[in-house]
């Protein structure tokens, strides 16, 4: 088996919190590959109008991680009904990708209340997880069932929201994204403000 990470969000946009956090992912759990999932609709998020067209997240993630050979980007799920709930992600993926085995990457936010999520017994019996912390939410490690690991990763303090501001307020990224991306981020970002602001 193929063992995958499933590393899922919107990307909105994709930034160097992300990319760290998927290169220890790939390390502290022995993956073969990562992959980040790039999703069309947080089911906790359905009221957000600020998302960017999937299509161009996905083109951004893309050329974000072409450096690392075992980091793929993908449309799976924006190709699957929304909103997006994992365990049906991950129920077709079992069906398309048969070969792969599937780890789970999570927040500590999203582990707090990952009894609210869709399927989630059925989720934790059929798949490891990886837990990244976040500010915020104490997680003991001692107390996480045994296919559960929590990341011993820094807390990455970098926001998508706060880059999308950063952009509308014209100050710099260069610190915040992959500098590969920095300028597609700029000007993707900046025409989507313009544009719904003539809208």
């Amino acid at each position: 088996m193929i063992r995958t990470g499933f590393y899922g969000g919107s990307f909105n946009p994709i930034h160097n919190g992300h990319i760290a956090l998927a290169q220890q992912f790939l390390d502290d759990m022995n993956l073969d590959e990562v992959w980040f999932v790039v999703s069309p609709q947080n089911p906790f998020k359905r009221n957000a109008n600020d998302l960017m067209a999937d299509k161009e997240r996905l083109q951004i993630v893309r050329a974000a991680t072409a450096y690392e050979p075992r980091f793929y980007a993908t449309d799976y799920e924006l190709h699957l009904p929304t909103p997006s709930y994992t365990w049906r992600t991950l129920q077709s993926l079992a069906v398309d990708e048969p070969q792969r085995s599937f780890v789970l990457l999570i927040g500590a936010d999203n582990w707090v209340a990952f009894s609210k999520w869709d399927h989630h017994e059925d989720i934790l019996a059929s798949h490891d997880i990886a837990i990244f912390p976040r500010r915020g939410y104490g997680i003991n490690a001692k107390e996480l069932p045994a296919n559960v690991t929590l990341l011993n990763t820094p807390f990455y303090d970098i926001s998508s929201t706060d880059i999308r501001q950063r952009i509308a307020e014209g100050l710099p990224i260069d610190h915040l994204v992959p500098a590969t991306v920095e300028q597609m981020v700029m000007e993707k970002y900046g025409n989507d403000r313009r544009e719904a602001a003539n809208g």
